[in-house]
């Protein structure tokens, strides 16, 4: 039997920002269902893997054989530096924010393998690892382990730390000592990001429509933009960080972050307007490799530039029409 002390200890000599576990078991009903809602509307766009292995989706026994304990660990990626450089530069472009360092998927990952190793676990015997790559309803757990809530903005809120987070999974095959309670939603009526998404994606129930959604669009969609999104993009052709911005609770309590690869990489933070628009294929792959970024490929950062310099554009004409309307 594990001992869940042990495990929190571990995990933040390792650099986690929260650590919490639970027993393995199936998803309540009532989140299985808001699941099923949630594709039969089509609120996932083109993110048709979420449709696939909704079975192991819902019960994470069927993920990894023998399962009896699932911990989720959350990792700080905000970082002051990227608000201070965007504050002093308001005309260049930016990424959302977990963009400017290495790919969480590697970070994560690795962090997640040491904390198996310090546990004396080994990875494929006594569980498996988990950071966003398989059907293991990552924020449900997080809540389950009792890490934070779900907020109207999709994301997970940390008491007293915020949302710019990042989360991973161990699912073990031992039990553990004691296990975390559920953490109840304590948004209130607070809608304030809800009112911040730029082309209502948010639902205000803490679900989404992908469709809508700016950082869907930008990042894992193929084609061309919807007209709307297009315009609606401000300077950010990566991502969307507006909801999480206008959260109260990231105001209050972001912090930076320990992990020195979520640190900005200098060399894309330096990075003006006229540079993003002028990037060649070689720059692309010299700026991020072992970076999420490359999950937009070359050809989406290149449709994305243009939207946004368009939008711009017409933003720029119009504040123009306005002045010379005036007496």
């Amino acid at each position: 039997m594990l001992r869940t002390e042990e495990i929190k200890r571990c995990a933040a000599e390792i650099g986690f920002s929260a650590c919490g576990v639970a027993p393995a078991e199936a998803l309540p009903e009532a989140r299985a269902a808001e699941w099923r809602q949630w594709l039969a509307e089509g609120c996932q766009a083109g993110m048709d893997y979420l449709e696939r292995n909704m079975e192991k989706r819902l019960d994470p026994r069927l993920l990894v054989e023998g399962a009896k304990t699932v911990v989720s660990l959350a990792v700080n990626y905000y970082s002051g530096e990227v608000d201070r450089a965007l504050a002093s530069r308001p005309d260049d472009l930016r990424l959302a924010r977990y963009a400017y360092g290495t790919d969480y998927h590697d970070v994560v990952k690795a962090m997640l393998r040491r904390l198996m190793a310090s546990l004396g676990l080994e990875e494929g015997r006594d569980g498996r690892v988990f950071v966003d790559t398989a059907p293991i309803d990552e924020k449900y757990w997080a809540q389950r382990c009792g890490l934070g809530w779900r907020g109207r903005h999709t994301q997970i809120i940390l008491p007293g730390q915020g949302s710019f987070f990042v989360l991973g999974e161990l699912v073990l095959t031992e039990t553990c000592d004691e296990y975390g309670d559920f953490c109840e939603n304590r948004c209130g009526a607070c809608r304030k990001c809800v009112e911040a998404c730029p082309t209502g994606a948010l639902r205000g129930d803490g679900t989404l429509d992908a469709r809508r959604c700016l950082s869907y669009l930008t990042i894992e969609h193929r084609g061309e933009l919807p007209a709307e999104a297009s315009g609606r993009l401000g300077h950010c052709f990566y991502g969307c960080d507006r909801c999480a911005e206008a959260c109260p609770h990231n105001r209050s309590f972001s912090r930076d972050t320990l992990v020195e690869a979520f640190r900005p990489r200098p060399e894309i933070l330096r990075l003006s307007a006229e540079d993003w628009y002028g990037l060649t294929r070689e720059q692309y792959q010299a700026l991020f490799r072992k970076s999420a970024v490359k999950r937009a490929k070359m050809e989406g950062l290149e449709r994305n530039l243009q939207a946004v310099r368009q939008g711009l554009e017409a933003v720029k004409l119009g504040k123009a029409s306005q002045d010379s309307d005036r007496p």
